[in-house]
């Protein structure tokens, strides 16, 4: 049985919701999974490699910067188109989703939004296209839920600037040509500048021996008197709004993407327990088997319309980052706790490369603790109901 076999499941008819045109790039991006992902990620998985060789068909299907306009490079779609893409993606692997989701959010975003036209011209269009990888330099190696106390730092030198510090846990860094990072100025205020490869006394070293998201290039940013022309600043945003408004973008990707896994996860569970035959008929007839498959269905139908309601609000800007933030904590714990039932529906074969659910659950269980662990985002939910801040 082969998840390229995929049937989507829509319980309560959520596809009557979407455009023709969201269908049909959700349809191009489902294709090339079942074409390009699906027969091979388990072996980049197994291997821990990332197949480098997509990121171009990425960038043929316009999986990068979708919302980007066409100007710059990017489709001009709308936020619910971005949403399927990232749905998609994750079917096939959270390392290919993240790649485009680093891509698009992370780097494309700040450029397009809080850069000049010149920055624009020169970094979008190959972004697009996927002839840049880029990368997102904010987490620090002791300051991850709190990137307000960053201590890496630039020093105004005149013509120039001078950077120094480091970034951990960075999707992309290995292979970026460039990233979007953010330090501290002599006054402390946070600002946003392109590093890019080449630059003397900046290495990416890349992060091994990891458990999850193995299909996927991780790794540091280490800054040492890295020096940054003026014109490289991103001259329309200071405070840490800059990297706030970028990692709202990436959690709506990830609200969706993290669907896709689920769906993948309950697509073979059903299948499998329709096959599976103890005690002379199919586990699916098994009371215990029914009301597995029951819940998760319920589950990712409830986080569907969570994620298109979120959708339409960030299409009219009125989705707030409170808003995004419950979606994407409900929809992470959402498509673990999936992985992880659908496992146990497939028993012993579940742990297997053969099916996707041990890969699907390894990678959830990084999701579920990047761009906002599990619990911060229940106290931005928490802060924002009661107006107390348990932050501070």
């Amino acid at each position: 049985m082969a998840t390229i076999n995929y049937n989507a499941p829509d319980y309560f008819l959520l596809d009557e919701l979407f455009s023709d045109e969201h269908k049909l790039v959700r349809g191009s991006i489902r294709d090339w999974v079942n074409r390009s992902v699906i027969p091979i990620i388990d072996d980049a998985c197994q291997n821990h490699t990332f197949p480098r060789h997509l990121i171009k068909e990425l960038g043929e299907m316009g999986a990068f910067g979708p919302y980007i306009p066409q100007k710059y490079g990017g489709a001009g779609m709308d936020h619910i188109a971005y949403g399927l893409i990232m749905q998609e993606l994750e079917r096939g692997d959270s390392g290919i989703r993240s790649m485009a989701s680093v891509q698009t959010s992370l780097v494309m975003y700040p450029i397009y939004s809080f850069g000049t036209e010149e920055q624009r011209m020169k970094y979008l269009p190959k972004l697009a296209t996927g002839e840049l990888v880029g990368c997102f330099g904010l987490t620090e190696p002791n300051h991850g839920s709190d990137p307000g106390s960053m201590i890496t730092r630039i020093v105004d030198k005149g013509d120039h600037y001078i950077l120094n510090g480091a970034k951990m846990w960075i999707t992309n860094s290995p292979i970026a040509d460039m990233g979007v990072v953010w330090a501290k100025d002599e006054n402390a205020i946070v600002r946003g500048m392109i590093v890019e490869r080449g630059m003397k006394g900046f290495t990416t070293p890349e992060t091994l021996k990891k458990w999850s998201l193995r299909a996927s290039f991780t790794g540091e940013m280490v800054f040492d008197d890295v020096v940054i022309p003026k014109e490289n600043m991103l001259p329309n945003v200071q405070g840490l709004k800059g990297p706030m408004m970028c990692l709202n973008s990436a959690r709506f990707g990830i609200a969706w993407g993290v669907i896709g896994a689920a769906m993948d996860c309950y697509d073979v569970a059903l299948k499998y327990s329709k096959e599976r035959i103890q005690f002379k008929k199919p586990i699916a007839a098994f009371q215990l088997t029914q009301k597995k498959l029951a819940e998760i269905l319920t589950e990712i139908t409830k986080a569907q319309f969570l994620a298109w309601r979120l959708g339409v609000l960030r299409n009219e800007n009125r989705a707030t980052p409170a808003q995004i933030s419950m979606a994407k904590r409900n929809n992470v714990k959402m498509a673990l706790d999936t992985a992880r039932e659908s496992r146990q529906i497939l028993g012993a074969m579940g742990i297997t490369g053969d099916f996707p659910m041990m890969r699907h659950m390894m990678n959830l269980e990084s999701v579920i603790t990047y761009e906002g662990t599990h619990d911060v985002h229940l106290l931005i939910t928490g802060m924002d109901i009661t107006g107390e801040s348990a932050f501070s």
